[in-house]
């Protein structure tokens, strides 16, 4: 009952916008060409679900494989900066600019570099998404209680024990809040890096079904992709109860 009650204000509201844009596109005289109603792209998301699931695969394996990049690339460049203020001061700024990068103008160079297979997907993917999960686990660290850190080395314990003892189990919530944020720009890197180039996935589908004039297919290709960005949001909360069990009712108290 208490997760319905979280629940039910998003269902209704999201109910509500779904039973005005149909009865929109059905009483306005709204042309299915422009507007399709979202009964109209259901039935096609039925119709063409076979066609939609060998689309959604690639689009699913780029991501996948593009997020795993960027989870061991932003863990490995967080414990380098952790450990070394140099690499800090060398390496963030240039982070940074990585970021204000536009990927309309990188994706076709990364295409044009690597080729039409699975690689710029990756590498589009990771750039995307790892910038958030380093911030979230460089700031992770520095929230580490100094007086366990302090108890630590009294104790002997070397600078890597702190980290694995210490350092690195604050970072974990900090962790997780950048992971969600970052997995909710997975599948939309993916379709963009198909865009720029690909044989197959769901933004090739967009792309054909906007030059045929079929909006409903575009609209039931983009509940495809909003779909594995819900799910995998979910995967990231389960992994997160799952990883930082102690922090439970934190997350409790906060709802």
């Amino acid at each position: 009952m208490r997760r319905l009650s979280r629940t039910w204000p998003a269902l209704v509201s999201l109910g509500a916008v779904l039973v005005a844009w149909e009865l929109y596109a059905r009483l306005a005289g709204v042309r299915p060409t422009f507007l399709p109603a979202p009964t109209r792209v259901l039935n096609q998301m039925l119709q063409q679900r076979a066609v939609l699931l060998d689309n959604a695969l690639p689009t699913l394996a780029a991501t996948l494989g593009g997020f795993a990049l960027s989870l061991v690339a932003s863990f490995a460049l967080s414990v380098l900066i952790d450990f070394s203020a140099f690499l800090r001061r060398a390496l963030f700024p240039l982070f940074i600019v990585s970021q204000t990068l536009p990927l309309v103008a990188i994706a076709p160079l990364v295409v044009l570099w690597f080729g039409f297979g699975l690689l710029p997907k990756l590498l589009l993917v990771a750039l995307v998404t790892f910038f958030p999960m380093l911030v979230a686990l460089v700031d992770g660290y520095r929230s580490t209680d100094p007086e366990m850190e302090w108890l630590l080395r009294s104790m002997g314990a070397s600078r890597l024990q702190v980290f694995r003892r210490a350092r690195l189990p604050s970072a974990l919530p900090f962790f997780f809040a950048g992971l969600r944020i970052s997995i909710t720009y997975a599948v939309v890197g993916a379709i963009f890096a198909e865009y720029a180039g690909a044989a197959k996935g769901l933004g090739i589908f967009m792309l054909g079904a906007k030059n045929n004039f079929r909006p409903d297919l575009v609209l039931a290709a983009v509940a495809v992709s909003a779909g594995l960005t819900l799910a995998l949001f979910a995967l990231a909360i389960l992994a997160e109860r799952l990883a930082t069990p102690w922090n439970r009712p934190t997350r409790e108290a906060d709802r």
